[in-house]
């Protein structure tokens, strides 16, 4: 890869993460900035403020209090794999994941290339059956035309012979 792929690719990275950090960020800072406009209206309005009847939302531990108690940081302690993956940096998996869609592109191309060798090699393949067949053709007609021309010529000897037995007498048949 060139290095001025390299710096493309590098550069779509750094616009999907910023993209991707305001798409999840984005919705939540729209509604806290609403919410503040809101309160600042609120203020400055002489409405009074509304009385709501509604119940508290349901926090986690009412949904599921089970939850509460677990602890993710034990979690895959045990496995010496598993434990590799976490400690890596953000860096080295998008580098990683960059390394694996290069190694499959490059399958891929790899693929490509032998399925085309092997349409080139049937191509010719079929070339050469057609030039075959061509020949085949072209030899028989050269021999139909000859078997013609001799067929011609018999007629001709024959109908000589024919006219000289009538004059001798030959009725025919």
């Amino acid at each position: 890869m060139s290095r001025r792929s390299g710096s493309c690719v590098r550069c779509c990275l750094v616009v999907f993460a910023v993209v991707s950090a305001l798409c999840v960020s984005g919705p939540a800072w729209y509604w806290r900035l609403k919410k503040a406009m809101a309160l600042g209206d609120k203020v400055s309005s002489s409405c009074a403020p509304c009385i709501c009847d509604c119940p508290p939302p349901l926090s986690l531990l009412k949904i599921a209090p089970g939850l509460v108690n677990l602890s993710v940081t034990g979690c895959g302690g045990d496995d010496p794999d598993l434990r590799r993956e976490m400690e890596k940096q953000f860096v080295d998996l998008l580098t990683e994941e960059l390394k694996l869609q290069e190694a499959v592109a490059a399958e891929h191309a790899h693929h490509m290339n032998i399925t085309f060798l092997e349409a080139k090699r049937v191509a010719s393949q079929y070339q050469r059956e057609a030039e075959k067949c061509n020949s085949a053709t072209e030899t028989c007609e050269a021999a139909r035309e000859r078997a013609e021309a001799l067929l011609i010529k018999e007629r001709k000897v024959t109908f000589l012979w024919e006219r000289r037995a009538r004059r001798l007498g030959w009725e025919g048949e």
